[in-house]
């Protein structure tokens, strides 16, 4: 991943039949999506295959929407990440939504990212607080917590190449939003996290989205945050227009922020 390109992911979650996945994803190559920004989008596993082969030629990335950390065995109904392999370039994990309806613990969380790399793709971990949590000022120590335990198995150089989302699980499909400030200040705890446990370079080179109601209006202002990297997107990824939308969002916070690192040197 180039050190400059600004990231948006496309959370399909439970939508799309393979033939909906496929024709979005037919439509959306056929769009001008900005070079500069890396584009991803993650379909079920049942139109994983599908919308990998349309999106082939494409600059696009494919995500998978979770896997499991055995990579063989007697697991019905699992799918494990050497079988994303040529399919996907990033996987999801510790999603909120695997995290507390699923039951998924830090420590799946940690089997996980470590499993990920071992078939040579790029986990993209998701951190962030619940409602109940921010009320009570424990915003950090669930970040410390989640990051702590899901790095735990990882080396520097990994850690330096993948992706963090935070998502503040009370702004996630409720109509709620996050103040930008109070982003930076998640943003800022994360990258601390990781300079922590791991060093400076790492602390600097990881990457980090924002996630949560993030909308085709609103998404500027996320972009614009210090520390930020790009968006991790769920409902307004459902559209062609929509997301190419946000996409370009992207293309045009990375053009002012290298316009505006120029005239400070």
């Amino acid at each position: 991943m180039s050190g400059h390109k600004k990231i948006i992911i496309g959370n399909w979650k439970m939508h799309f039949t393979v033939k909906q996945a496929a024709a979005f994803a037919t439509k959306f190559i056929s769009k001008s999506v900005p070079a500069d920004v890396l584009v991803g989008v993650t379909p079920n596993c049942l139109a994983l295959s599908e919308v990998s082969g349309v999106l082939s030629k494409s600059a696009i990335n494919v995500v998978s929407q979770n896997a499991y950390y055995e990579d063989e065995g007697a697991f019905t109904g699992e799918v494990s990440m050497p079988m994303l392999r040529g399919l996907a370039d990033f996987v999801l994990v510790g999603h909120s939504e695997r995290r507390h309806i699923l039951r998924e613990s830090n420590d799946y969380t940690r089997e996980k990212c470590a499993a990920a790399f071992r078939s040579g793709i790029v986990p993209i971990l998701c951190v962030g607080e619940t409602l109940v949590e921010r009320q009570n000022y424990h915003t950090n120590q669930v970040l410390n917590d989640q990051l702590s335990v899901g790095l735990a198995d990882l080396t520097t150089e990994e850690v330096s190449k993948m992706i963090i989302a935070y998502e503040p699980v009370w702004a996630i499909g409720t109509g709620e939003y996050a103040r930008p400030e109070d982003v930076e200040k998640a943003v800022a705890k994360i990258r601390a996290e990781v300079t922590s446990l791991y060093g400076a370079i790492a602390g600097a080179s990881v990457k980090v989205l924002y996630g949560g109601s993030v909308t085709r209006e609103n998404a500027r202002s996320y972009l614009e945050i210090n520390g930020i990297d790009g968006l991790f997107v769920g409902g307004a990824s459902l559209s062609v227009a929509n997301f190419l939308a946000n996409s370009r969002n992207c293309r045009v916070s990375l053009v002012l922020k290298l316009n505006k690192k120029k005239k400070e040197a």
